[in-house]
């Protein structure tokens, strides 16, 4: 009997569209590794089982697949996203526990390529920090369940990598797709501003915050941003001779990168060397205010996101980082800071085609409850491990996390990609030659 538990979204929307496979059974497998696996693992805090298998039967209903990219793909949105007929909670006790009357346009273009919602994901409260733990749910990395999965799309990174589904919905404004996805071993893109709707309601930090797949493909995370970007199929092409400019150091001062990351990176711009491009080591010319334009906007979109909240059922941490960030929130809307960045940043990327750095500067912190510790430690935490992602925020570029190389705990090591505006598929075609020349597993060994 074939398996689809483990498969890519392209091998099972394949499948489905030639009859080999109907989405209820796709959908049935994938909700029974779910029982198995997610007491352990704590992607979801919500798993849609009868609605999910309902869904299947009216993808199947459809009858024509052709001009369904993802059809019968089981899929997982996190739960900053409404899903129609679930509640949407960001991972606070302060959230209302209503139900969505319409899907988030993101969610409602997956549906209408014919994938199955089968559940929501855990989040950290607000979606504001870098480990994904709270009052709703804990994820723990599937390669090592010591470690939390990241965050914020921590519980739709644990998903995807401990093969519950093939791939699933996050976004990113600080690097909260790129960071689980770099603990996790997945591939994910935060597309550049403007490539896939943020929209109806729901924060987008100032225009920070980009909504984007987490796969263990590359061939699947192109499929999928096609359908979020709403642009169809892309087929993969062979990218000519680039520029590649290689950075090892970490763009905020005081912190540095840790070998494995730095390790990776050489490994990655090697095969880039050896595919024909033009690598170089060179540092982009980060400002020494950085760190504090990050932490002004970092706050500032969550003093937006907790404005309308009772504050006293918000945890400490993010009670602080509200507080704090009510001060920042006319400069961040004003965006004057982050187009002085693009401006400063632009002639290194007139010289380069890409940036190639590590992704993290070291492996995540312990899975632990985050959320019930002080502001400071949550924010030097955050800071020390995942010190690369932000600037691309501000800026609004492309950014993407390519698994590279192991860590010593045998949990995936990996490398970030950055663009100017409008070079997705840039990036993409270079994470597939990376991919064919240091292949990674796909699957974590969950048991």
């Amino acid at each position: 009997m074939t398996s689809w538990a483990g498969r890519t979204a392209a091998e099972i929307s394949a499948a489905v569209r030639e009859k080999r496979v109907t989405p209820r059974e796709v959908v049935a497998e994938h909700l029974r590794r779910i029982e198995r696996f997610d007491g352990r693992v704590g992607a979801f805090r919500t798993v849609r089982a009868e609605a999910a298998l309902a869904e299947a039967e009216e993808v199947a209903a459809r009858g024509d697949f052709a001009d369904l990219p993802l059809a019968g793909v089981p899929v997982a949105v996190k739960d900053n996203l409404t899903v129609r007929g679930e509640s949407r909670r960001v991972g606070s006790a302060a959230t209302p526990d209503t139900l969505a009357a319409e899907d988030h346009v993101t969610v409602a273009r997956l549906r209408a390529a014919g994938a199955v919602v089968v559940g929501l994901t855990n989040v950290p409260e607000l979606c504001v920090f870098g480990t994904t733990d709270g009052a709703l749910g804990t994820s723990r990395n599937p390669w090592d369940p010591t470690r939390s999965a990241g965050g914020s799309s921590g519980g739709s990174a644990a998903a995807v990598a401990a093969g519950m589904v093939p791939i699933a919905l996050g976004n990113d404004g600080m690097g909260s797709l790129r960071i689980p996805a770099a603990n996790c071993g997945l591939v994910t893109i935060k597309p550049g501003h403007g490539v896939v709707p943020t929209g109806d309601g729901n924060s987008d930090w100032f225009g920070m915050s980009e909504n984007g797949p987490l796969a263990t493909t590359v061939e699947d995370a192109r499929l999928m941003l096609s359908v979020l970007a709403g642009t169809g199929p892309e087929p993969p092409s062979e990218p000519s001779a680039l520029r590649v400019a290689v950075s090892l150091r970490s763009p905020l001062a005081g912190v540095t990168v840790s070998r494995p990351y730095t390790t990776a990176a050489r490994e990655a711009a090697e095969a880039l060397m050896k595919a024909g491009h033009q690598v170089r080591r060179a540092d982009p010319p980060y400002p020494m205010s950085l760190a504090v334009t990050s932490l002004a906007h970092w706050t500032a979109g969550t003093a937006a996101d907790a404005q309308h909240l009772d504050r006293r059922l918000l945890t400490r941490r993010t009670r602080v980082h509200a507080a704090l960030g009510r001060s920042f929130v006319g400069t961040a809307r004003s965006g004057a800071s982050r187009e002085q960045l693009r401006r400063r940043l632009e002639p290194f990327f007139a010289e380069y085609d890409v940036l190639l750095t590590p992704a993290l500067a070291r492996r995540s912190p312990k899975a632990a409850p985050w959320h019930e510790r002080g502001w400071l430690r949550n924010v030097l935490a955050n800071t020390n491990y995942s010190p690369l992602t932000p600037a691309w925020n501000l800026t609004g570029w492309p950014a993407m996390s390519v698994p590279c190389g192991t860590l010593p705990s045998g949990a995936p090591c990996a490398v970030q990609l950055v663009g100017r505006p409008g070079t997705e598929s840039r990036l993409l075609s270079l994470a597939e030659q990376l991919e064919a020349r240091i292949p990674w597993r796909r699957t974590a060994p969950v048991n």
